[in-house]
């Protein structure tokens, strides 16, 4: 007699594993996490959230995407701002790029195509107030690291990954404390943002990227706004991602084991 898997409710899982994390008063917290291999996922936490700086990915797979239809490579001025972008979280670079790929009215064409259906670009030049969402984040990681039905060819693919696991040193934080190794290892690839808010003082602290974990790729997104201090949201955002990941390394689930920009 074949042997039925129980049903896992991944969300449900993710719940629980979310109450054990300490959120600051006044702050909120969502989260998305794929398991690329099974295609199962879970969320926690809803709500549009400023991308900060997270939003630089979407701006190189906006750019990219330009470049494939002109069936051209980047040029070396836009390879050299995508490089300082990503590693660095350079924001002269970003704003370059963003006007380079229309602003709002062009990362709102890409995200159409890349199937993000709760981002909006910030107006004119901010392009840090870009609205998002834990579930479409995890969306713009799938067109980056999972090959089937992503809009992105291999080359430009592998291009983003690569930058996304060569973030300098003080910038390794965030999703990574999930993947095995934590942020000294080799098993992640991210890009974080975070951003001061002038209006209330408050943190916006974010972070999205591929972990390795238990012998398995998963894909995580954490966006979180009211924290008091950038320390403060950065604890919170590798909190959720550790209880994000172990939505499949320890409850029954897929798997082995277990200042602005």
């Amino acid at each position: 007699m074949e042997t039925v898997e129980p049903v896992v409710d991944r969300d449900a899982v993710l719940a629980a594993a979310m109450a054990s994390v300490t959120v600051p008063d006044g702050a909120e917290v969502s989260v998305a996490v794929l398991d690329p291999a099974s295609g199962e996922g879970a969320s926690y936490g809803r709500g549009v959230f400023d991308t900060a700086s997270i939003v630089k990915v979407d701006v190189l797979a906006a750019l990219l995407l330009r470049a494939e239809d002109a069936g051209r490579t980047l040029t070396a001025a836009e390879k050299s701002y995508a490089a300082a972008m990503i590693e660095k979280s350079d924001n002269d670079s970003t704003s370059a790029l963003w006007r380079t790929i229309g602003e709002a009215d062009g990362l709102d064409a890409a995200n159409e195509r890349l199937g993000l259906t709760g981002t909006a670009g910030g107006d004119g030049p901010l392009w840090g107030l870009t609205q998002t969402t834990a579930a479409d984040q995890v969306t713009l990681l799938r067109q980056v690291f999972v090959a089937d039905g992503s809009e992105l060819g291999e080359a430009s693919r592998a291009y983003v990954r690569g930058l996304m696991g060569s973030v300098v040193d003080g910038q390794r934080w965030g999703v990574s404390a999930a993947a095995d190794g934590g942020a000294d290892g080799s098993a992640w690839a991210l890009k974080n943002g975070w951003l001061r808010r002038s209006t209330t003082g408050l943190w916006v602290v974010n972070s999205i990227g591929r972990v390795t974990a238990g012998g398995r790729d998963r894909l995580v997104a954490v966006v979180s706004r009211g924290s008091a201090t950038q320390a403060e949201g950065i604890a919170l955002t590798e909190a959720a991602a550790r209880a994000a990941v172990s939505v499949f390394t320890e409850a029954g689930g897929t798997g082995a084991g277990q200042k602005s920009s």
